[in-house]
């Protein structure tokens, strides 16, 4: 698919940090005696180049994001508080648990929830009720940190606005719907206690959440960004997602039949600039598997 980038999309890129050229053009062939790092080949397609110590206009802004968020806070459903409380450690919950409950429902559930020890780190869930009915596009992030934790929202701060652009610049975002809409999550949902990883189990307990986000919104394509996004999206695949991030970038995955695209996260793509060029290749990759039969 040849991509036409219009004048909002460039300006989005720029955005990101990354530059656009064409090849055969005068910008190209300077280029090629530059010394900067950009993405491999791709054809037929605009191609990005991310110099080394490129600084983009998301870092350089305060960290903190474009409208002040305030967490939600609602009293718990009674039906919330039961599919809650009927978890324990050892019986993680069952999709089939959530499956009759709404956006409400479900984010109540999981303000509620107490089934594995992440919850003894958080301050607030992070899984809030969808602004669409439906989105073609779903950004499934690592754990919580403690700004996500604190606005109770996944994706704020610096690494919202970075994501905000790079969906922006592929015609979406989070307030949109159908094909410009993103819903934006994290893969659990809450803050792990005293900043350590998740455990495997963590990941199981906390699945069919993810499960049921993913019923709801009926997303056309998953772009996971984050290690342990990738490790419970890939989980059908076996060994396979326990492999670097970086092994597993360019090919388009499945999970339970949906399109799945590996990438970096925003935060990591904010410490390490010269990785936005590989991140728009990502993008590009995700946009070929939602516009294929």
């Amino acid at each position: 698919m040849a991509l036409q980038l219009d004048e909002r999309q460039r300006a989005m890129l720029l955005e990101m940090g990354v530059r656009v050229w064409l090849p055969g053009t005068d910008f190209a062939l300077a280029a090629d005696n530059a010394v900067a790092v950009q993405a491999p080949a791709l054809p037929a397609r605009a191609m990005p180049l991310a110099p080394v110590g490129a600084v983009s206009a998301a870092e350089q802004r305060p960290a903190s994001p474009a409208t002040p968020v305030t967490p939600v806070s609602r009293p718990v459903s009674v039906q919330a508080a039961s599919v809650a409380a009927g978890a324990t450690a050892s019986a993680p919950i069952q999709a089939s648990a959530l499956a009759a409950l709404d956006w409400d429902g479900l984010a109540d559930t999981a303000a509620a929830c107490e089934s594995c020890g992440l919850c003894a780190g958080r301050k607030h869930a992070t899984l809030q009720p969808a602004q669409q009915a439906q989105a073609d596009w779903m950004v499934v992030g690592d754990p919580p940190e403690e700004d996500e934790d604190s606005a109770a929202q996944a994706f704020v701060e610096a690494p919202g606005l970075l994501l905000d652009n790079m969906l922006k610049a592929v015609g979406a975002s989070r307030s949109g719907s159908g094909p410009q809409g993103a819903y934006a999550t994290n893969v659990v949902k809450c803050r792990p206690p005293h900043g350590r990883n998740p455990q495997p189990a963590d990941l199981a307990q906390c699945a069919a959440y993810l499960q049921r986000e993913i019923e709801l919104v009926q997303p056309k394509v998953i772009f996971a960004v984050g290690r342990f996004a990738v490790q419970t999206l890939l989980s059908e695949h076996g060994a396979l997602a326990t492999q670097p991030l970086g092994k597993l970038r360019g090919s388009v995955y499945r999970y339970r039949g949906i399109p799945v695209v590996v990438s970096y996260h925003p935060k990591l793509l904010l410490r390490n600039s010269a990785d936005k060029a590989k991140a728009w290749a990502d993008l590009c990759l995700a946009m070929d598997a939602l516009s294929a039969p």
